[in-house]
């Protein structure tokens, strides 16, 4: 009710706001499949905002059901940020998850080697890996809460405007660092420019008088 409600007084700030929930929502969740040889090592990275929750899940893909994965099909997983600081690690495992809020903003890397084996062996690996909104586990929320669908799909839309708010603010936050270093950066090249003609004229200026000195010797001025 409240949705139609905003179309009818003015449909272009919904626009405007569900193509920012669409951006939101396709950021934040990086669900995939992919093939990895055994003694090789394939990284998928996320940008994840400070104080932001990240969930992820893998698991090698069992192609014979009812059968057990062979030993061969292991793989090492690490997850770290761009400062380097580790935030999960799975030794030669076939399964598992991770969890946490992210302290510090940047690419978060997720890396999967897989066990060396001879001879090489193919393995396939499903990871799941959700942020911000998307990894809230909102049928948690509906069974501790008590609460009914509309409720839970207004505590969704809550949560998602108050992410895109906090978007807003990172991405503004990321503008300025930007054009703080324009202009660290153009003046730096100005003072470059300064430096490079001064030399460039004393270089000149040395030749000149170098010239002058060896003509007068020379007796030819």
């Amino acid at each position: 009710m409240i949705m139609m409600m905003m179309m009818g007084s003015n449909t272009k700030p919904l626009v405007h706001l569900s193509l920012l929930i669409l951006v939101l929502f396709s950021s934040s969740t990086e669900s995939l499949r992919f093939e990895l040889q055994s003694g090789h090592t394939k990284c998928i990275s996320e940008d994840i905002k400070s104080n932001s929750m990240t969930v992820g899940k893998y698991q090698i893909v069992n192609s014979n059901e009812g059968q057990p994965l062979p030993d061969s099909h292991r793989v090492t997983v690490r997850v770290t940020s761009s400062y380097g600081n580790n935030y999960h690690y799975g030794d030669r495992v076939q399964t598992g998850h991770f969890a946490f809020a992210a302290v510090e903003a940047g690419d978060y890397m997720t890396c999967f080697w897989a066990v060396d084996h001879n001879p090489v062996e193919t393995l396939t690996v499903d990871f799941d890996w959700k942020t911000g909104v998307a990894a809230k586990d909102w049928s948690n929320v509906a069974k501790k809460g008590q609460v009914d669908v509309m409720e839970l799909e207004l505590k969704k839309l809550q949560d998602t405007v108050s992410s895109i708010h906090e978007e807003m603010f990172y991405l503004r936050e990321r503008e300025e660092e930007m054009q703080e270093l324009n202009r660290t950066t153009n003046s730096r090249m100005f003072w470059l420019s300064l430096l490079s003609l001064f030399v460039c004229l004393s270089v000149a200026g040395m030749q000149l008088w170098h010239l002058k000195t060896f003509f007068e010797k020379k007796k030819l001025i």
